[in-house]
């Protein structure tokens, strides 16, 4: 799905950064050196990258459209 806007422990903003850390790591960085680099220093909000698991991809089919 979608990454949350803010951590949801701290309320620290960390939306803005997914798409970087996304790319880095499917580049093949570190996730640790990644998340340093980007400066989310808290565990509450690596959590948060770490524990995403993209499911639009599978979900998106069993969406309905809906008519006005």
């Amino acid at each position: 799905m979608l990454i949350p806007v803010r951590c949801w422990s701290c309320g620290k903003v960390i939306a803005h950064v997914y798409e970087q850390y996304k790319q880095a790591v499917d580049s093949g960085e570190d996730p640790q050196s990644t998340l340093d680099g980007l400066g989310i220093k808290r565990y509450c909000c690596r959590r948060m990258f770490v524990g995403q698991v993209d499911l639009i991809d599978d979900i998106a089919p069993f969406s309905i459209a809906r008519e006005q």
